[in-house]
């Protein structure tokens, strides 16, 4: 048998940080106390079937309470040319600690993924920053990832892998993740549908076609080869397919949104290459059963693909260090 397919997974863990600039915290507030619940379960899914997963993390979750955040605030704030885009301007507003405020702060939900074996706790910057709008730049990048990585310390965490908010992947900022000691990042589907854009490039046109691509093979499978080793630090482990929450008016398509998904990692298994799944937490709590239950049936398909094909699951710093065992260890032994 040959080299083993690889299943990744990753998932956006954001709360009200990664929607609050076009969702109303009133009109969202249910769906994130669900988000509570959820997670839990999602973590006993993982458990059963021996899943290993990275959680990309807003920093702001990291802090208990609105004083510890100010204490991390970055030097430097973004200075997008739509303010909207900041969340500094929302802090005043936030709750006094977690118990007050669950929608901002999470450090209970972040020790209660810490507790379960081989979930990496993984960064999604500290402030949800957009590395492609307008106004965003590298020293402001900078001072925001240093804010994540120092927050995450403050909790016994270091952060080794990173996800760009609204998969804005900066090309030009993977040197700093670099010098910041990421070693993986997720990158986009090497598809027009998926390409990384700015909110004012981003088109009805692509978000239907998107949705048609869950249900439908439009894009291709999106299935990589595994490298005898990486070229260069961050490696970049791009997404195979999005786990969109459950939509009613569509339930009577939920069957192909499964076999797309089935047949993806099918492929990736028996022909040795990866295939990288990533969500959100927060779209589960959606309609929190019929997600978890379409989540269950990828993970049973995915045990029965180790057991026939030797199949593996890595986090997102597990894929990396497969590839540069050596040198990573001679970078933490540096460090």
């Amino acid at each position: 048998m040959g080299t083993p397919g690889v299943l990744v997974v990753s998932l956006d863990f954001e709360l009200f940080w990664g929607i609050r600039d076009f969702a109303r915290l009133e009109e969202r507030s249910k769906c994130l106390i669900r988000v509570r619940r959820v997670v839990p379960r999602v973590l006993d899914l993982f458990r059963r079937y021996g899943v290993h997963a990275t959680w990309a993390t807003v920093g702001m979750l990291f802090c208990s309470s609105r004083a510890e955040l100010r204490r991390y605030l970055p030097d430097r704030l973004p200075a997008y040319a739509d303010p909207s885009q900041s969340p500094y301007g929302d802090l005043a507003r936030t709750g006094r600690d977690e118990s007050e405020d669950p929608f901002h702060f999470a450090p209970s939900l972040i020790e209660a993924i810490r507790s379960v074996p081989n979930q990496e706790i993984g960064s999604h910057t500290f402030s949800h920053y957009y590395c492609l709008e307008n106004g965003q730049d590298r020293e402001a990048f900078r001072d925001d990832l240093a804010a994540a990585l120092q927050v995450a310390r403050a909790r016994g965490v270091t952060l080794r892998s990173l996800v760009f908010p609204r998969n804005q992947v900066n090309p030009a900022y993977l040197d700093l993740c670099r010098e910041a000691g990421i070693v993986a990042y997720r990158g986009t589907e090497s598809s027009w549908l998926h390409l990384p854009r700015p909110f004012p490039r981003e088109t009805r046109a692509r978000r239907l076609a998107r949705l048609l691509d869950c249900y439908a093979n439009v894009s291709g499978d999106h299935l990589y080869p595994i490298p005898a080793e990486a070229s260069q630090r961050p490696v970049n482990i791009p997404s195979s397919r999005l786990l969109r929450r459950y939509i009613p008016a569509l339930k009577w398509l939920e069957g192909l949104r499964l076999r797309r998904i089935l047949s993806s990692i099918t492929k990736a298994a028996s022909s040795g290459r990866v295939f990288h799944l990533w969500m959100h937490p927060e779209e589960l709590a959606e309609y929190p059963q019929p997600n978890l239950d379409f989540l269950e049936g990828v993970l049973s398909h995915f045990a029965r693909l180790r057991r026939r094909y030797g199949m593996e699951s890595l986090n997102m710093a597990e894929y990396a260090e497969r590839l540069h065992p050596a040198r990573l260890t001679l970078a933490r032994m540096a460090s």
